[in-house]
């Protein structure tokens, strides 16, 4: 069986997905969900797709948010070096 996200989203070549997924505990099956982050992109001489993909648990979300945040702040509300240089 394989298995397929239960949803799924897609910008451009980004793709976030939820997943559910199960595991036998105490001889118990318990369902969980997980997320997945997938870039996808083609090499410039092969016609092949190549894929990124970082999977994500519950608790990994908030952070990965966080982080993502900060990272946008700097790219576009910092000073960009290489515009300061052309704008001389």
């Amino acid at each position: 069986m394989v298995n397929k996200p239960i949803k799924k989203w897609r910008s451009g070549n980004m793709e976030a997905a939820v997943w559910l997924n199960e595991k036998e505990n105490n001889g118990q099956k318990i369902e969980f969900k997980t997320a997945s982050l997938t870039r996808s992109w083609k090499k410039k001489d092969e016609d092949i797709w190549r894929h990124d993909v970082v999977n994500l648990r519950r608790m990994d979300v908030p952070k990965a948010l966080l982080l993502l945040q900060k990272v946008q702040e700097e790219l576009f509300l910092s000073p960009d070096p290489e515009k300061e240089e052309e704008e001389e």
